[in-house]
């Protein structure tokens, strides 16, 4: 039987929020055996501990937020997917705003903090679901397919009907190959889709520097300066549609791997890691967590 783990030493990493804009300070903490995953909301008058399961997801637009009572604290998927994949049963993340920084847009530099200070092993048997038979979770466009397997494995398939961003698939079975892999992959957005996003009071943070930026459907340079203003960067000057990063994709699919690693931080939330293979079409993090969700009912 495999036993739990944590961090084996404290380590800080500070930010951006991609949503708040705000600069942000994550303190992670090793935790005894049976604690779980808990963001430890510091800022408050009162510190507030928010356990990192499916039950206190609040809402899913652009990134998976968990509440409990007032306090809440959002996109947590990149930090649950890097824990996930390093076998981490046990921490406590606190945090000085309402979300975690977002970083480069992946899991890279959580990763690379983990291995730094390396895992320590505790006096307790880790406890995983086991997939026994097939289940099939189906909405709208949205399919998530979990089979019995003996390790986890995923794979995920995206389609935006986009000329740029066209029809994807990144898999993954075991974890050995995810820091590689996985890890660095960086979340995405469509330039289009900019304006409404901050008009909602989001990605007030993003740059080209945390987000694989898409232009696949021309704007006018008015809209365009419009947009670099608002996030408070240069203005751009495009003319060809295409990315309009700094740095350029790690992989022709990293928007499918960034799904993956999505994916596999939001299924996380049944607090316990997962035995099965898991087929992906169109994944979101409000349908990764409603799956989440209905994996936790049966777990209890």
């Amino acid at each position: 039987m495999s036993k739990q783990f944590t961090i084996n030493e404290p380590f800080s990493l500070s930010g951006k929020g991609l949503h708040t804009g705000l600069n942000i300070n994550a303190k992670f903490i090793p935790a005894k055996e049976n604690t779980g995953i808990i963001f430890r909301r510091i800022d408050l008058e009162e510190s507030v501990d928010i356990p990192a399961l499916a039950s206190y997801v609040s809402a899913t637009e652009r990134g998976t937020v968990l509440k409990k009572g007032d306090a809440s604290v959002s996109t947590i998927e990149h930090i649950m997917s890097a824990f996930m994949a390093h076998g981490i049963d046990n921490c406590i993340i606190e945090v000085n705003a309402p979300e975690v920084p977002i970083l480069d847009g992946s899991a890279k530099l959580v990763v690379e903090a983990i291995n730094k200070v390396g895992i320590k092993e505790l006096d307790a048997e880790k406890k995983y679901y086991e997939v026994k038979e097939e289940m099939t979770f189906t909405n709208g466009n949205s399919t998530i397919k979990l089979l019995p397997a003996d390790d986890f494995c995923a794979e995920v398939t995206i389609d935006f009907n986009s000329p740029i961003l066209k029809r994807q698939t990144a898999s993954i079975c075991g974890f050995t190959n995810y820091d590689k892999e996985i890890s660095s992959a960086r979340t995405f957005v469509f330039v289009r889709e900019i304006a409404l996003l901050l008009q909602h009071n989001l990605i007030k943070g993003g740059d080209l520097d945390n987000a694989i930026v898409i232009y696949d459907q021309p704007l006018s340079k008015d809209a365009i300066t419009a947009i670099c203003k608002e996030l408070n960067i240069p203005v751009i000057d495009v003319e060809d549609l295409g990315y309009l990063n700094h740095r350029p994709l790690e992989w022709d699919n990293e928007p499918a791997r960034h799904k993956l690693l999505d994916l596999i931080g939001d299924l996380s939330l049944i607090g316990r890691p997962i035995k099965g293979k898991i087929l992906a079409e169109k994944p979101g993090h409000g349908y990764n967590t409603f799956v989440a969700q209905e994996i936790l009912k049966l777990i209890k």
